[in-house]
């Protein structure tokens, strides 16, 4: 069987949607899926969110020049509950969360396609403290990805899980001006286990696939007119290791990927937020893919509420 075949399997395996997005080029996070105030944890108390929208997206090489016949398109929504206590760490209030995507997917690869519905890959964090400063506002929370979404080795198509687990610190930080003004950035590093469970095609002996650790962030800017928010949103990820499939990188010389199979992405778009006098949020934005190599690469369209309970 080619590396390219091999390549293309992995990258796609549990493709759909964790944590509240389509998943795209192997990710678990929903790149781009927090903006307005994510580095200002709300006060003590217990808070629903929820994540609703689309992606449609086809798959690019190194160069990012397009793989013929491997496009995904999803459906995706995701509910999450937030627990802020009153009590301290560091200085910072504590928080708990976790968020339970669904996902409606249809992926195709080499001319054929499937598609599946189900639960995502769940994650959670025991481990959330805020800080307020000012203007300044800061989170750090420690996320943990779990392999909980459909997975069916050998056949991507009818996957939506990623079937590894993750652990992934991150850093958000928010500023607000008195005119109006914010500027918000999420940084997070996800270091992902072996998926050891990996058959390049149904009925293959199992291989372990390693799908490289990242570095992303989400952004913001954005201006407030009363209880409206404008802005431009996205996204920038980095692969920092190679892809390995049985404990070796993937080679350009055997396939369209580039070595190491190391994806990169950069998206931007429009944002729109409104704020009831109750405090509940609306947020809808849209989000291109600019850039995309070693990855699917398309639009996002998103809307998401956020309101206490």
């Amino acid at each position: 069987m080619g590396i390219k075949q091999i390549a293309v399997a992995a990258m796609l395996s549990g493709l759909a949607a964790a944590s509240a997005s389509a998943k795209e080029g192997g990710d678990q996070y929903p790149n781009g899926g927090e903006n307005w105030l994510v580095g200002a944890m709300p006060p003590p108390g217990d808070y629903f969110l929820n994540y609703a929208g689309y992606y449609d997206g086809e798959l690019r090489d190194g160069s990012g020049d397009k793989v013929p016949g491997a496009s995904v398109t999803a459906w995706f929504d995701a509910l999450r509950y937030v627990k802020v206590t009153d009590k301290q760490i560091l200085g910072g209030n504590w928080a708990v969360h976790m968020i339970v995507p669904i996902v409606h997917q249809k992926l195709s690869l080499g001319g054929g396609s499937k598609t599946v519905t189900g639960l995502g890959d769940i994650v959670f964090s025991p481990l959330a403290i805020a800080w307020h400063a000012g203007n300044w506002h800061w989170v750090a929370v420690l996320d943990i990805y779990a392999p909980t979404g459909k997975y069916k080795s050998g056949e991507p198509r009818k996957s939506i899980g990623a079937n590894y687990w993750s652990i992934e610190p991150v850093f958000a930080v928010t500023w607000l001006s008195p005119r109006g003004w914010e500027v918000t950035g999420k940084f997070m590093y996800n270091f992902k286990a072996e998926n050891k469970d990996f058959r390049p095609a149904p009925g293959a002996p199992k291989m372990d696939y390693d799908s490289g650790d990242e570095f992303h962030m989400d952004f913001l800017v954005g201006k407030r007119f009363g209880p409206w928010g404008v802005g431009v949103s996205g996204y920038y990820v980095k692969q920092t290791t190679d892809d390995k499939l049985d404990g070796k990188s993937i080679s350009s010389a055997l396939g369209p990927w580039s070595t190491g199979r190391r994806g990169e992405a950069f998206a931007a778009g429009p944002s729109v937020s409104y704020t009831t006098k109750t405090g509940t949020q609306f947020i809808a934005q849209w989000q291109h893919e600019i850039e995309a190599d070693n990855r699917f690469r398309g639009d996002k369209a998103w809307f998401k509420l956020v309101t206490s309970f």
